[in-house]
């Protein structure tokens, strides 16, 4: 029974109502992120290895999104901190790298179907810069509720 130490009751411990709140809203940030890199994949606007390694990320993704919704789990924050943080750094370096070869992010189109109205770089750059802010807001939440569960 000392496995169950701190435990509100057998479905999970006792989460006050402002962490409960910040917690689901990490996890549906998470969820967030997991639903556009599949709508992404469903698109096909990357090569097999992108495609793969984005289906990869929503699966490390989802369990944690889930361990979060239910309890915010320490472990699940920090892997959701970090993972945010580095996809923010991956689109990011597309972004740059297609404009420091010359081409702008036209090579990389993220978002050109959801934003008609820019010109095809346009869309794209104005679709990685939402995603990366995106990932910035992830892993911003997970970092704020991690300091908030160390006060607690």
């Amino acid at each position: 029974m000392t496995a169950l130490r701190g435990w509100g009751s057998a479905a999970g411990p006792v989460l006050r109502p402002r962490r409960v709140v910040h917690s689901r809203v990490v996890a549906a940030a998470t969820a967030a992120s997991c639903l556009v890199h599949l709508w992404l994949v469903a698109c096909s606007h990357h090569g097999l290895w992108l495609n793969l390694l984005m289906l990869a990320m929503v699966g490390v993704c989802v369990p944690c999104a889930v361990h979060i919704w239910r309890d915010g789990r320490a472990g699940s924050l920090r892997q959701v901190m970090a993972c945010g943080l580095a996809m923010a750094v991956l689109h990011a370096a597309l972004l740059l790298g297609g404009a420091v070869a010359g081409s702008g992010a036209a090579g990389h189109s993220h978002g050109a179907a959801a934003l008609p109205a820019a010109g095809p770089a346009g869309s794209a750059a104005e679709g990685l810069l939402a995603i990366v802010a995106l990932e910035i807001t992830t892993a911003l939440l997970a970092a704020t509720l991690l300091a908030r569960l160390r006060r607690w």
